[in-house]
């Protein structure tokens, strides 16, 4: 029989299914950076052949993680906001990014897809910051996926200066990043509109960042929700809480996202709903500020997915903030109406990886092992102590499995860390350079 040929075979592994259920004893065929099939081992063996042959004996393969909302710019500020009284991201953030060089860029973007390569997300949302030509480039190189924004502000007093840009600086920087890196790196790579929040940008901005993006057939992110003083803001001065007040302007679809969305009124989340609004919840960062209304927000429709808030917050593990969710969602909404499935390990899984693939836009090509898919995913080292035996391996995923455990991952196709050994970025360069970098920035920014 004349065997069909291919670009990888990952031969003899269990895989997380579409239905998030365990398969075992499967291969899977990759080609042209699609899932070209998905079969028992004996009948992958006999029908193809590939260049590359990756064993997965005692790995379990599953869908790359999708970080939703993320700060790739704030890696080297791991360790700084703990135990600081608000605001931290008027009072320290944004003054570390106003501090910031092309250089630092550069590094902390590669310091921060090295860190997300090894901890198992294979693609990202960025929420924006300066300089992001270098963030670009970085992802391009990492072998990632990434949709990348630039921060928009345009009025706030209290922060530096040059982090605020007139409406037409803010939206040609934004035009310009869309126009030299959207869809570079094999199609990879994506540039979407922002705003940073309500607060920072003015009516005529507001509206102008959704335009370019319905324009540029693009995404929109912007932080929703996360503050009292937000929602005071928006009643003052529009006499509408936030999201009712981007519903009066005429501009919400499905290409925004509304990232933390913490604190929500009801008609808020019938809003959202209404318009297939997509929400990012950050939980290690979110808890700091409030619990949202998840489950409220599942019963709606609302399709939600999860971020790290970058590493500042607690580093990029989504393995970490899956756990540290599901702990929250049940103190504070199954405890006290004795629901213990309020937040089951399938739905937080599907939050990690299709839902995630939803915010991208792309939840027909993203975020489950299905043929025809594209080709993102990670293995999962399942010899170990911790792990093996188990009753439930989906419930083990959530409960115990770890970043560290992340043995393989492949993205569109492409082998870029293989038995943890990361092929596509410089690990000791990188290492030796943030730790330079993080000193030069400590001490410009004094913080």
């Amino acid at each position: 029989m004349h065997k069909i040929n291919s670009d990888m075979i990952i031969r003899n592994c269990s895989i997380l299914t579409e239905d998030y259920k365990i398969a075992e004893n499967k291969s899977i065929v990759i080609n042209d950076s699609r899932i070209l099939d998905i079969d028992d081992i004996e009948i992958i063996d006999e029908k193809y052949k590939a260049e590359e042959i990756l064993e997965g004996k005692k790995k379990l393969f599953m869908p790359g993680m999708v970080d939703a909302h993320t700060h790739t710019c704030q890696q080297l500020l791991r360790g700084r906001i703990m135990d600081e009284y608000p605001m931290i991201w008027k009072r320290i953030m944004v003054p570390y990014e106003s501090s910031l060089n092309e250089k630092d860029i550069s590094i902390s973007a590669q310091l921060s897809c090295l860190e997300m390569i090894k901890s198992g997300t294979t693609s990202f949302i960025d929420a924006g910051g300066t300089y992001m030509h270098k963030v670009g480039e970085a992802v391009i190189e990492s072998g990632l996926r990434a949709a990348i924004t630039c921060s928009t502000m345009n009025k706030d007093d209290s922060i530096p200066k040059n982090m605020i840009s007139t409406e037409k600086e803010a939206m040609e920087r934004n035009a310009n990043l869309y126009k030299n890196f959207h869809g570079k790196g094999n199609g990879r790579l994506e540039v979407w509109f922002s705003l940073r929040t309500l607060i920072s940008c003015s009516p005529s901005l507001i509206m102008k960042a959704f335009e370019n993006a319905y324009e540029f057939n693009t995404g929109i992110h912007v932080h929703m929700n996360e503050y009292p003083n937000e929602i005071n803001y928006c009643l003052e001065n529009y006499q509408k809480r936030p999201i009712e007040y981007l519903e009066s302007l005429g501009i919400l679809g499905p290409n925004f996202l509304s990232a933390h969305s913490i604190l929500l009124s009801e008609n808020e989340i019938d809003i959202l709903r209404k318009y297939d609004v997509k929400v990012v919840h950050c939980p290690i960062s979110n808890l700091g500020k409030g619990v949202p209304k998840t489950s409220r927000l599942l019963q709606s429709g609302v399709s939600i997915s999860l971020g790290t808030d970058g590493t500042a917050h607690a580093g990029l593990s989504l393995f970490n903030e899956i756990k540290v969710f599901r702990s929250a969602m049940h103190i504070n909404l199954g405890v006290p109406i004795c629901d213990p499935v309020v937040m089951p390990a399938r739905k937080l899984l599907e939050m990690a990886t299709l839902g995630g693939a939803k915010a991208m836009l792309h939840g027909d090509s993203l975020g489950t092992l299905q043929i025809g898919k594209k080709a993102d995913l990670i293995s999962i080292d399942l010899d170990q102590p911790h792990i093996m035996p188990t009753h439930n391996m989906v419930n083990t995923l959530v409960e115990v499995v770890n970043s560290n455990d992340v043995k393989d991952m492949i993205v569109n196709g492409k082998l870029i860390m293989k038995n943890r050994e990361v092929l596509t970025l410089d690990e000791e360069r990188i290492m030796h350079m943030s730790k330079s970098a993080l000193k030069g920035i400590t001490d410009r920014a004094g913080i």
